[in-house]
């Protein structure tokens, strides 16, 4: 086994970027996408890249953020399938070349899908998503190791989409939550009907078992802190969402209450989306 060194990781918080859509907030304002988190973990000499975001110019600001941190880039690990946690991928493999790209299989599964469904993408971000093929391989089923450190990918099924995964490094007790945890922003239900809610709710269960020191959300408050406790507050956002689904008779009612409970959070737009699509008409 190679000597093992200490590692350190950084997290880098990407601002949203507006959509191009006929769509529209209730007050009449564009929908934007979530703050992006992107987290370098790195030794004294490598470093790996956990989900690489989506736009060129985002991937201009991460590779020079890695490129200032005189790291080796050895490695990008993707944690699940949606494209602003991926799509930037090639351009990154084209600027550091040699780097390896992992993802769990299922996640590659849906990696695919998202490729199929690029058009979307790009009527939302004309001209501002780089070329999208899918260059990772299964991830080894026993980890991998960065500077003699083990890396390991957790499958948690379900979250804000299927086949999704966390990273988890044992030695500094950081786990790299995609979006199965999120950090002072409003969650993407989108895709939790028909039980998706329950096993999100599982998902936490399985990442709180590894008794984690530090979790960082793929989409999160850059002034909040990378604090497990969020973990239970991502679990009680859900809570409340299930609950109020139940009793709402309409998007706005819905929305309304949980901006009440969480008048804060970032980005409203997937509040609003998901009121619509859940709720209905």
């Amino acid at each position: 086994m190679a000597d093992q060194t200490d590692l350190s990781y950084e997290v880098l918080v990407l601002d949203g970027v507006t959509r191009v859509s006929e769509q529209r907030m209730p007050n009449g304002d564009p929908f934007v996408s979530s703050p992006l988190s992107c987290t370098l973990i790195h030794g004294e000499h490598d470093a790996l890249l956990v989900d690489p975001p989506f736009t060129y110019e985002q991937v201009q600001e991460v590779g020079d953020w890695i490129e200032r941190s005189g790291k080796r880039l050895a490695c990008i690990y993707v944690t699940h399938g949606h494209g602003d946690h991926w799509f930037g991928t090639c351009e990154l493999v084209k600027r550091f070349p040699g780097v390896q790209v992992h993802a769990s299989r299922g996640t590659i599964e849906v990696m695919h899908q998202a490729v199929k469904g690029r058009e979307q993408w790009e009527a939302f971000f004309p001209g501002q998503i780089p070329e999208t093929s899918v260059l990772a391989e299964p991830v080894p089923a026993d980890g991998f190791l960065l500077e003699g450190n083990l890396v390991r990918s957790v499958e948690v099924g379900h979250t804000d989409t299927d086949e999704t995964t966390v990273l988890h490094v044992p030695s500094i007790g950081l786990v790299v939550a995609g979006d199965a945890a999120y950090n002072g922003v409003h969650q993407m239900l989108l895709e939790s009907a028909n039980g998706g809610l329950e096993e999100w709710l599982k998902a936490l269960d399985t990442i709180e078992a590894l008794n984690p020191r530090a979790v960082v959300a793929g989409h999160k408050n850059r002034d909040l802190p990378d604090d497990p406790a969020i973990l239970g507050r991502t679990r009680q956002y859900l809570l409340d969402a299930a609950r109020l689904l139940k009793t709402s008779a309409s998007p706005t009612e819905y929305y309304d209450a949980m901006l009440g409970l969480y008048p804060d959070h970032l980005n409203r737009g997937p509040l609003w989306y998901g009121a619509v699509a859940l709720v209905g008409r």
